[in-house]
């Protein structure tokens, strides 16, 4: 029978995300639950970030709560109470998760030192991290590329960062590599959370919240402040185009990061294969309807999900039929011009955000 600690976390997951529910139970067992619950903890740090209504200083106050649960049984109910006690989290599910965040952190402090820590760290700069971006919010977009990439780092490189650490105690091969595959994953992170940021865009902008570089817009001739029907102007399609070929380019090193894993580490090569093979997916959905206006219309479907899993899980084991795969997913994708590859790559620097 499960601990109690571990059945939570099982039966919260579904309900917050689909893709993870899928591909956490791929990992070697020993990792499973600390990825779910370093999940859960990012998930419910996000509820904080989605509350638009919230003042900065608020917000403040709850990621601070947060992370003190993480040694303090009191604070961890601080926190949830008085994030639903606000009013503003709606979602059923997101206010399940919250109210067992108690539960959520007491299974955080059952796991091992090491994830622990690899765990507490990554929480700690999203939690700052996004805090600091909550001034930067508008339904405008970002001021430029750079600060882009910075948002990428504080809600998903970290991740990557913290992945990479778990990862590296499940094999020597990893470990040995750690320093080249932690720069690899701030690139995944990138890759992901961009693909994310496009295929979200409208439905940000109805939040009031844009996370689009300014800069990359106004470079071919539309303000995003200005304009109002953007999907209408060619400069904004042009731009969403630049955007890909810039998710695509980090995508490609997140695939160096999965061949970097020892082909004896199936559900590792699975768990980020898969989550590629989406992203790769939906970027191409993108690409073929530029002038989307809703997220569901670039949305991939269950069955295109279950045919990326089958031919990821029939490629996983060999190097070769992996990158015929990754190769077949970037098909028709643009790709980013040779002068701008130095600049992007200048960006994989941990913690450079806003301060």
């Amino acid at each position: 029978m499960k601990p109690a600690s571990l059945a939570l976390q099982d039966r919260l997951l579904p309900g917050v995300s689909r893709t993870f529910a899928l591909t956490i139970p791929q990992l070697p067992v020993s990792l499973r639950p600390a990825i779910t619950n370093a999940y859960l903890l990012c998930r419910i740090a996000d509820t904080v970030e989605d509350s638009t209504e919230m003042a900065p200083g608020e917000k403040d106050a709850h990621y601070r709560r947060l992370l003190a649960g993480l040694d303090n049984a009191t604070a961890a109910n601080d926190f949830s109470s008085a994030l639903l006690g606000t009013g503003l989290v709606q979602d059923p599910l997101e206010c399940e998760l919250v109210a067992q965040t108690p539960g959520v952190l007491l299974a955080f402090g059952e796991l091992p030192g090491a994830q622990q820590a690899a765990l507490r760290d990554c929480l700690t700069t999203m939690c700052h991290g996004m805090a600091r971006f909550e001034r930067l919010k508008n339904p405008h977009g970002l001021p430029d590329s750079g600060c882009l990439r910075d948002y990428c780092y504080v809600v998903a490189g970290c991740v990557g960062e913290m992945l990479t650490r778990l990862f590296a105690d499940t094999h020597p091969r990893i470990r040995e590599q750690q320093e080249e595959l932690h720069h690899l994953s701030v690139a995944f992170g990138q890759g992901l959370q961009m693909t994310n940021i496009l295929k979200d865009v409208w439905d940000d902008r109805q939040r009031g919240i844009c996370w689009l570089p300014r800069d990359v817009f106004e470079a071919r001739g539309i303000d995003l402040e200005q304009t109002d029907d953007w999907q209408d102007h060619r400069g904004y399609r042009e731009g969403i185009h630049y955007l890909v070929a810039v998710a695509h380019h980090h995508l490609k090193l997140a695939q160096e990061y999965t061949l970097r894993i020892p082909a004896s580490e199936i559900g590792i090569r699975r768990f980020c294969s898969w989550s590629i093979g989406m992203a790769l997916a939906t970027l191409r959905k993108i690409t073929a309807h530029p002038g989307y206006t809703a997220g569901e219309q670039v949305k991939i479907s269950r069955r295109h999900l279950r045919l990326i899993v089958a031919t990821s899980n029939l490629s996983i084991g060999s190097d070769t039929l992996l990158r015929g795969v990754f190769r077949l997913g970037g098909q028709r994708l643009p790709s980013v011009p040779e002068q701008d590859i130095g600049q992007l790559l200048a960006g994989h620097v941990s913690g450079n955000y806003p301060t």
